[in-house]
């Protein structure tokens, strides 16, 4: 599934596993900024998600909002 596909939920829970994994036996500093690049990218993914959102919400609470008038 591409990144562009995922729920925020998904792109949270890979996030946590991310950050998971620099606390784990398995941290090797050869990878570490790999995994932090892939880290931060999936923060502005969801962030970016998150704004979507909240857009949308506004859009409709505007829309009701009006309706209701």
């Amino acid at each position: 599934m591409s990144e562009k596909n995922k729920t925020i939920q998904e792109k949270t829970a890979e996030l946590e596993q991310l950050v998971e994994w620099f606390n784990s036996d398995d941290f090797a500093l050869e990878s570490a900024l790999d995994m932090f690049t892939k880290a931060e990218q999936l923060a502005d993914d969801i962030e970016k998600d998150l704004m979507t959102m909240q857009n949308d919400i506004r859009l409709v609470k505007e829309k009701f909002d009006a309706e209701s008038a």
